[in-house]
């Protein structure tokens, strides 16, 4: 479970939205002029804010402005990340194939290849609406109210 912490800027009955206090090595990393990540995060300037379940806590218990911990499950991440790189890949190379076999013209080719592309990040979209509410998909919340159980394997005599 990877843990982090945020804010909750918005209380709901069913949930509350949290925005997440950003943490980046940018301080202590060596590449501190050639890091991709420090240029975005100058440039983007935008907070992210992510819906958490309060599975059946009671909301008036929080208040706008508590800062809470939030955990999400590594295997979300990382299925979630193969789904968002790996799908438009697919569909880019499966539909340049298709394209180079069919017609074997360059300019439709990469024309396929592009909207290979665009169809893949469409189908991501469109999975990540579909399972908006999947309650394995969300981040829970964390407290001392219903504390985390990690597995442990049971010991062999």
């Amino acid at each position: 479970m990877i843990i982090e912490t945020g804010r909750i800027v918005s209380i709901e009955a069913e949930g509350v939205w949290v925005e997440t206090i950003q943490k980046t090595a940018c301080g202590s990393c060596k590449a501190e002029q050639g890091c991709g990540q420090r240029l975005i995060n100058k440039w983007d300037g935008h907070t992210s804010y992510i819906w958490v379940l309060l599975e059946g806590r009671n909301p008036a218990s929080y208040q706008q402005g508590d800062e809470i911990q939030i955990g999400v499950p590594e295997e979300v991440i990382a299925k979630g990340s193969l789904l968002v790189y790996m799908v438009p890949v697919i569909t880019l190379v499966v539909a340049t194939a298709i394209a180079h076999t069919q017609f074997a013209n360059e300019g439709i080719t990469t024309l396929s290849g592009l909207a290979g592309l665009i169809i893949g990040g469409l189908l991501v979209r469109w999975h990540s609406w579909r399972n908006r509410y999947n309650r394995d998909l969300q981040p829970v919340l964390i407290d001392d109210r219903k504390p985390l159980h990690f597995y442990q394997p049971a010991e062999q005599h």
